[in-house]
Parts: C-alpha cells; sequence; structure tokens
C-alpha cells in the first residue's frame, strides 16, 4: 500500500485568499457561512458547533485571532495553550471546515467587511444583538444564527479539569 498524505494546510489562507475565495464562490450563487473564535483547545462541543455552523450554507470559514489578540482578551496568563499556527492548522482538519484565516484585531468587523459573508454564527453564549459585525450582515441580505451552547464544554472547563488531575 502506497504512502499517502491528506494535508490540509492549504486549508489555512491569507485574508485577500480569503476574500477572493468567498467572491469566487458567491459567484457561483454559493452562501459562505463565517464564525470566528480563539478554539484554544478543540474539543467536542466546539467539533459539533462548526458542523451545525457549516450545514447552514455551502462553505464555512473560520477566523481565528491570533496569540496577540486572544492575550487581550483576557483569557488567562497561560493562554492562548496553543500557537495560532496549530490552532489553525487543528481547525483545518475538520471535514466541516473549508478555510481558516486569522485576524489580529481585537473583534472580527473589519475582516468580516473584507470578506461580506452570507451568514455569521456564533455560539449560543452571545446575544443577537451583540454579535460584533451583524449590521453588517444585515444590510447586505445576510443571516446571523446563534447556535446552541453545548453544555459541559469549554476550554476553560477543560484547563480546570487538567489543572486538578495535576494537584
Amino acid at each position: 500500500m502506497s504512502h499517502m498524505t491528506h494535508s490540509t494546510e492549504h486549508k489555512v489562507i491569507t485574508r485577500p485568499q480569503a476574500a477572493l475565495w468567498v467572491r469566487e464562490l458567491q459567484a457561483k450563487g454559493l452562501k459562505v457561512v463565517f464564525t470566528n473564535g480563539c478554539f484554544d483547545l478543540l474539543h467536542p462541543g466546539h467539533v459539533a458547533y462548526l458542523e451545525e455552523a457549516r450545514s447552514l450554507g455551502d462553505a464555512l470559514i473560520v477566523a481565528v485571532n491570533t496569540d496577540a489578540s486572544v492575550r487581550r482578551l483576557g483569557k488567562g496568563e497561560h493562554r492562548p495553550v496553543n500557537p495560532e499556527t496549530d490552532r489553525a492548522r487543528v481547525l483545518a482538519a475538520l471535514a466541516a471546515v473549508d478555510r481558516v484565516v486569522f485576524f489580529g484585531e481585537d473583534t472580527p468587523l473589519e475582516l468580516l467587511t473584507e470578506l461580506q459573508p452570507d451568514i455569521l454564527v456564533k455560539g449560543g453564549d452571545y446575544q443577537a444583538q451583540e454579535v460584533v459585525g451583524r449590521d453588517l450582515i444585515l444590510a447586505r441580505g445576510g443571516q446571523v444564527r446563534i447556535l446552541p451552547f453545548r453544555q459541559g464544554y469549554s476550554t476553560s472547563n477543560l484547563l480546570a479539569r487538567l489543572r486538578s488531575a495535576q494537584d
């Protein structure tokens, strides 16, 4: 049996590449779904969320906070646990994720303005009114969807369990 590699690194793209990719899909009449986050330690809650997000359209692009922006979010002194390139690589390996792009700003508003996706998705820890970019997406006829939060799954909870396991 021959050794075959199934690299998904090509799914991690630059912002200009992402904008072009979205335009090309939309020109074919396809719906692009956008979500964003840190995705520090991937867990089943993330996977279910991304699969559901992907099911809302024809393609899913995930915007990942850079390490510097994660630190500014104040998630804790040891966050992110994994560097941005590793976080992006793991996300890119998921079947539900079509492309991954980085953003270093505090919010994804600038990136949303560049990409103009059709559907903006956030997790259930958000209220629709507080979703950054909501007005931008709705103004162009898109949708903003809040997906249910999966109880018991969070990177913070996972890290707390790991710390208590060490004690």
